[in-house]
């Protein structure tokens, strides 16, 4: 099979190789334009633009106009940054237009490759989302590239970390938007907690986006969620009622403490005692599981977690300490209700405790 595939390739090409080969013909074409495009003023340049637009609502796709409008983003770019695109980068650029991944090394121009899928897509008039890594490129690209998409005739927003909702709905409803991934992110999780569609940012919805570097976006960082979380509304006295109970249990025949698994278990006494102490009929019905969750959280904060150990005490807080470093991580705490319980153990104010609110990758 392995020959076959060999002998196939030779005369064949790779994937890749046909690819490439198939695309010839796209960009020979957008090159057959351009001493058309070239004799345009600049306002006749500009006003392909409303022809084109006026084409897509007769019902024309954006493949139908695809030559002409990498042509005019070419001319575009020559004329406002003296820049015109290589056959290589119309090349990227059609790859991206069809919702791949165009692979380019550093130096070859994605910046200005991106240009053209985004002023092709930008046409329908659903808006353009260009994501970028960090707030600077966003900021640096949207003026940058942004004088292309300007000089056509379209508008370019971009969204930074401290702006508020009317700035970014503002910047979402311009036909090009630059922003990086959580930015992105966020605020489409903040649009799904809203009540009504007229307070959402991302009101244009999602029609087509050009993410840069895909790889570090979609894979590495995607490993960690975006998160917003709030204060829970559980009321604290359960933790102070929970955590007067610990001490008056035995460690002799009420509980076991095992250092190396880091765990603490009540024993069936202790757990009969627990339910006395609490007057709870039986810890394990589904109505009395959170007690018996916050009960066991009590019981290791007790024998687990020592103070000028595991945490200190600063300012009325408990403060974790690494366990590899020993330095003070400040604004971290435990979570699943073991910092509370630690707070109720050294009788300092208790914080409530954080749920998820919203999450995505």
């Amino acid at each position: 099979m392995s020959i076959i595939n060999s002998v196939l390739t030779k005369f064949m090409g790779t994937k890749h190789e046909r690819d490439i080969k198939a695309m010839g013909p796209m960009v020979q074409a957008i090159n057959a334009l351009e001493p058309e495009i070239s004799a345009l003023t600049d306002d006749q340049l500009r006003g392909r633009t409303a022809e084109f637009r006026a084409r897509v609502e007769k019902g024309e796709s954006l493949d139908d106009l695809f030559n002409e409008a990498f042509a005019v983003a070419r001319e575009a770019g020559k004329r406002v940054l003296n820049m015109r695109h290589f056959d290589v980068q119309l090349m990227g650029g059609l790859v991206l237009h069809q919702g791949k991944i165009a692979e380019m090394k550093t130096g070859e121009g994605k910046t200005l490759v991106s240009t053209l899928p985004g002023y092709l897509n930008a046409l329908s008039g659903n808006g353009v989302h260009v994501v970028t890594v960090n707030d600077y490129l966003a900021g640096r690209d949207s003026e940058w590239m942004g004088k292309i998409y300007r000089f056509l005739g379209l508008s370019v927003g971009v969204i930074q970390h401290d702006m508020g909702d009317e700035e970014r709905q503002q910047a979402y409803g311009s036909d090009v938007t630059y922003g990086t991934n959580n930015e992105f992110g966020f605020d489409y999780l903040r649009d799904n907690m809203k009540y009504d569609r007229r307070h959402f940012t991302q009101h244009k919805g999602h029609n087509f986006a050009i993410v840069d570097e895909v790889d570090s976006i979609l894979i590495d960082e995607a490993r960690t969620p975006l998160i917003i979380s709030g204060p829970s509304e559980e009321s604290v006295d359960k933790y102070y009622a929970i955590d007067q109970v610990i001490p008056r249990l035995n460690s002799e025949t009420d509980y076991e403490v095992d250092e190396k698994h880091h765990s603490a278990t009540l024993t069936d006494d202790g757990v009969e005692k627990t339910e006395k102490l609490l007057s709870v009929d039986n810890l394990f019905t589904p109505a009395n599981i959170e007690i018996l969750h916050h009960v066991n959280q009590s019981l290791r904060a007790h024998t687990l977690y020592k103070k000028d150990r595991d945490y200190v005490i600063k300012d009325g807080q408990v403060v974790i300490v690494d366990e590899f470093t020993g330095r003070m991580m400040p604004g971290r705490r435990w979570s699943d209700g073991l910092h509370q319980a630690v707070e109720a153990k050294e009788k300092v104010k208790i914080e409530k405790e954080n749920q998820t609110l919203a999450t995505i990758t």
